[in-house]
């Protein structure tokens, strides 16, 4: 008699219950070196999902880097407002695309903009925005914070704040934070925790100053994980997988000496 083998399908079980997601404009380009590829945000959109369905109240924001970058232009030569201003124009171009994917798959979303153009996006408005989470509809804050200077981490980090999120997670091209680069050092070795002020004070570039300084304020932990792989965020929503916290109190990093410079 045959026997009938059945496959167990992983189960996730959220340990947050709000948080918001940071993407990089760069990391919705995949193969390209300029604008979006479909594939990688249906790809994110489906895994925003996936956690979204496990009842995981879900912000989002995402920078605009893969269409402008206004720090470096007004680096060449470009008024520094100016070039932010396009900048904050790109996160919205990216929110819109964003928003397509998931609505596609079923997911109500809303797009809550920094900057003006009710025409195309909501704007702002913090209760408004609390009433969307009640509603369980996924928000994608674009516009960063609607002034120059400001980054999209920033932009993040404040948002995370004013819908006290259980913690800002924050995708990168690597699972956490390495005594060295992961890509170029095989021995590489990743810390499964470091404090805010190590990350200050150090002076590591995993998030701009701003943005940790804001989220130590206010006591939210950043967990820094790799976008790639398809249950990326939920493992790190559930809490499994690999990735780095970054939180308040003083944590046991691993058996190595924490180095001057760390990589992400």
């Amino acid at each position: 008699m045959r026997k009938t083998v059945h496959k167990l399908e992983k189960v996730m079980k959220p340990i947050y219950k709000r948080i918001l997601l940071k993407l990089s404009g760069e990391g919705l380009m995949g193969d390209k070196n300029f604008g979006m590829s479909a594939e990688v945000i249906q790809r994110l959109a489906g895994q925003i999902k996936e956690v979204h369905d496990n009842g995981v109240q879900i912000c989002l924001v995402i920078g605009g880097g893969n269409i402008f970058r206004g720090a470096k232009e007004a680096v060449n030569g470009m008024n520094r407002t100016v070039a932010d201003q396009i900048g904050m124009l790109a996160t919205v171009m990216n929110a819109l695309s964003m928003q397509n994917a998931l609505e596609k798959i079923g997911v109500s979303v809303r797009v809550m903009s920094g900057i003006h153009i009710p025409d195309v996006c909501e704007n702002y408005v913090y209760r408004r925005a609390l009433r969307h989470l009640e509603k369980n509809r996924v928000i994608i804050f674009a516009g960063g914070t609607g002034n120059p200077y400001f980054t999209t981490d920033t932009g993040a980090a404040l948002r995370a704040s004013e819908m006290q999120c259980d913690a800002l997670f924050k995708a990168t091209q690597v699972d956490g934070v390495y005594d060295s680069d992961p890509r170029q050092n095989s021995g590489a070795q990743r810390y499964t925790a470091v404090t805010y002020d190590e990350v200050i004070n150090r002076q590591l570039k995993v998030m701009d100053t701003a943005a940790v300084a804001l989220a130590r304020e206010n006591n939210i932990p950043i967990i820094v994980f790799a976008q790639k792989g398809d249950q990326a965020l939920a493992d790190a929503v559930s809490g499994q997988g690999n990735f780095t916290i970054i939180k308040q109190e003083a944590v046991s990093y691993t058996h190595l000496t924490l180095p001057t410079k760390l990589e992400v």
